[in-house]
């Protein structure tokens, strides 16, 4: 849990080596998501929006959640997905490296974890 005093905790997932067609598929895509956002029990204020890049290129979605936002961005030619989870309010940790794996075929996920603004907590509060 996090202290009351900090402004959140934010997430920055790499899966690397991911088959290509996993990264441009957008169903599977959609799916993850979904399965995000309902195992950590967030809220989406709408439904994700997608932007898929053509040819060969592969797809950049965003989730705006009540607790903040989810962000995934996709490049099938490097074989990695990035994401970008923040949420304001405590979440428990997200079994990252095993859901992409099972996913997207990852071969290897790394997992940073960022809180943020603890180092500025109680300073210009009122």
């Amino acid at each position: 849990m996090l202290p009351l005093e900090r402004a959140g905790r934010e997430w920055i997932v790499d899966a690397m080596g991911c088959p290509a067609g996993r990264l441009r598929d957008e169903v599977c895509l959609r799916a993850l998501l979904e399965c995000i956002v309902d195992e950590l029990s967030l809220r989406a204020v709408e439904p994700p929006l997608f932007h898929v890049f053509g040819g060969e290129g592969g797809m950049t979605a965003l989730v705006l959640l009540a607790e903040s936002h989810l962000a995934v961005h996709t490049f099938p030619e490097l074989g990695i997905a990035t994401f970008n989870l923040y949420c304001c309010r405590p979440r428990p940790d997200w079994p990252w490296a095993e859901r992409l794996a099972d996913a997207l075929d990852a071969a290897r996920v790394t997992v940073r974890v960022l809180d943020r603004g603890d180092e500025y907590a109680g300073e210009g509060a009122p």
